[in-house]
């Protein structure tokens, strides 16, 4: 393993602990939370909630308030879900377990589990599929 290799696999697994201990972020075990994603640090932190094994990737956006009506509200994502690239969660949203919500997309309502969601508005294409801990389809 290489030293590049070595830095990332430090750095991915202190970045979800100091999400937790600084922002008081409801992380699980084994999560990947890329850098580059956006979650609401500022206003509801304690709104967000990530299961086990989770895959948040690069420019996704988890919302756990609305400004314009000044209410803030609660996101569950459950255990081995994927957020796929510059996908926007908004608040209030619950993505079931096993879920993929695909790139771009813009999740404005609930995700059943065993789902693939894609679109903006999100609406599901494809129901039953089963997510590893590695954040992979399985067939």
């Amino acid at each position: 393993m290489n030293i590049r290799s070595r830095i990332w696999s430090l750095f991915s697994a202190i970045y979800p602990w100091w999400l937790r201990r600084r922002f008081g972020l409801h992380i699980g075990n084994h999560c990947v939370i890329s850098t580059g994603a956006r979650l609401d640090l500022t206003v509801n932190p304690q709104g967000i909630y990530i299961g086990d094994n989770v895959w948040i990737l690069k420019g996704a956006i988890v919302l756990a308030h609305d400004h314009c009506r000044r209410s803030k509200m609660d996101v569950h994502i459950k255990n081995n879900c994927v957020i796929g690239l510059n996908s926007i969660i908004m608040p209030g949203v619950t993505i079931g377990e096993q879920s993929i919500i695909g790139a771009g997309s813009v999740v404005t309502k609930s995700i059943p589990a065993h789902s693939i969601a894609v679109g903006n508005p999100a609406h599901v294409i494809k129901e039953g599929i089963n997510v590893n801990n590695n954040g992979q389809l399985v067939e």
